[in-house]
């Protein structure tokens, strides 16, 4: 098995300890706000949903958010600085490693990012009043299968780039329709039917649904299903990201 692409995991990981209060800060600090302005502040005016209380029922669904905000980030502008500014993926193959190694890498060290970022929101719940259940252990793969995804999704961008600014597309029309419509803060199954449908294809609302079953143990549902979709169209979007980025390196 090829696991040079664990040199790059290792190669971000140092130069991440560097500024890791700042990043940790950036990655943590929307999902907090919104708990404790919707879940701590609004919660208090807004009943119970399926029987969990509005802090209850939009922490996991934050924790998931959390997830994705890490997870891209660190492969749209901390990605595109290595590949266009610093010409670091040049370097890299100039060495024995492949276009294969930097896209293993890159999205290993977003997706680890992105369940840092989900474990220490995991790890405060309790200090609000939120305590998971047994079954949360259960995140661990959950939360990391979904770090893989969005950071293939933000490598995809990445190799699409053209500059900087580039990124406020996918944050505006892609991260925060995803933050805002996945069922974080409300049931999609109140919605009308065609909007329900729509909602539930968009890629963070089966992440979003998994993580609130099992921060509380409440089991339900076509299970396989939703965990098989996920899987099948994470592999997908990493083929996709070394396709995109073997495009743009190699010419």
């Amino acid at each position: 098995m090829n696991i040079a692409f664990t040199k790059i995991w290792v190669r971000n990981a140092r130069v991440w300890r560097k500024h890791i209060m700042a990043t940790l800060i950036g990655n943590l600090g929307q999902p907090f706000l919104f708990l404790i302005a919707m879940g701590y502040g609004l919660g208090r005016d807004v009943g119970p949903i399926d029987g969990l209380s509005y802090l209850q029922f939009i922490a996991p669904g934050l924790v998931a958010s959390a997830v994705m905000y890490a997870a891209a980030f660190e492969t749209t502008y901390g990605s595109y600085t290595r590949l266009a500014l610093q010409k670091s993926y040049e370097a890299m193959l100039m060495t024995p490693l492949t276009v294969g190694d930097i896209v293993l890498g890159e999205i290993s060290w977003g997706a680890c990012k992105g369940l840092i970022a989900a474990l220490i929101m995991v790890a405060t719940l309790p200090f609000f009043g939120v305590w998971p259940s047994w079954w949360a252990l259960g995140l661990l793969p959950l939360l990391l299968v979904a770090g893989i995804f969005f950071a293939a999704l933000g490598l995809i961008m990445t190799a699409l780039a053209s500059n900087y600014e580039f990124f406020n597309y996918f944050i505006s029309l892609v991260l925060t329709p995803l933050f805002l419509f996945s069922g974080i803060f409300f049931p999609l199954d109140t919605l009308a039917p065609t909007a329900r449908f729509v909602f539930s294809l968009l890629p963070l609302s089966p992440i979003v649904e998994l993580a609130r079953m099992l921060t509380f143990g409440r089991l339900q549902g076509p299970l396989l299903l939703k965990i098989v979709i996920p899987l099948l169209v994470t592999l997908a979007t990493v083929w996709l990201a070394k396709v995109l980025l073997q495009r743009r390196l190699i010419k």
